[in-house]
């Protein structure tokens, strides 16, 4: 009767055991992903890095798992837009001052849906008269694109930057068809 009470009581044991030896192995213990990459050992600080387990007969060993760096946090770009303006020419453009890490820029997104090729210029105006100025082609198709100036040095805040996008047809007479603004104002100010 005792050798009986004794294997039952190992059996208790054992059974009761498996879900620590679970934790105690790790996360892919029995194929179970905890989804927390690590089991107990990890989860109280006692276990090293991370090594490969070894394969079973005929398969090959599975890497190491290794933590990812955290991908750099990008710095926070500040913008001031105009409002999103169309022609009747089909042309669709909102145009804005961009400013990050101490470079100030203009960016015009535009849309052309007017069937032909248009030359875009966007012009950046800071403080103490400085001016920064680029050309962009704009192909015939309706795709969604942008035009946006080289970045420079800020001298001043974001309010005393402006950014003017023109776009026209381009031939001798350049004909101007939307012209859209960082500091427009929105349709019914005024």
């Amino acid at each position: 009767m005792n050798l009986r009470l004794i294997g039952i009581g190992a059996g208790v044991l054992i059974i009761l055991s498996l879900p620590l030896a679970g934790a105690i192995a790790g996360p892919d213990f029995a194929g179970q992903d905890d989804g927390k990459g690590g089991g107990l050992f990890k989860t109280l600080g006692l276990s090293g890095p991370a090594r490969p387990s070894p394969a079973p007969a005929g398969r090959p060993a599975e890497p190491a798992a290794t933590e990812q760096p955290r991908p750099a946090e990008q710095p926070r770009t500040d913008s001031r837009c105009g409002p999103e303006l169309t022609s009747p020419h089909g042309v669709e453009a909102q145009t804005c001052v961009l400013v990050a890490e101490g470079q100030t820029w203009g960016r015009s997104y535009y849309r052309n849906t007017s069937g032909r090729a248009l030359d875009a210029v966007l012009t950046v105006m800071g403080p103490a008269g400085r001016t920064v100025q680029i050309r962009c082609p704009v192909g015939a198709g309706d795709e969604p694109g942008l035009c946006e100036t080289p970045k420079e040095d800020s001298g001043g805040g974001p309010e005393s930057y402006s950014a003017v996008a023109e776009f026209a047809v381009p031939d001798d007479e350049g004909q101007l068809l939307l012209r859209s603004g960082s500091n427009s104002p929105a349709h019914g100010d005024g």
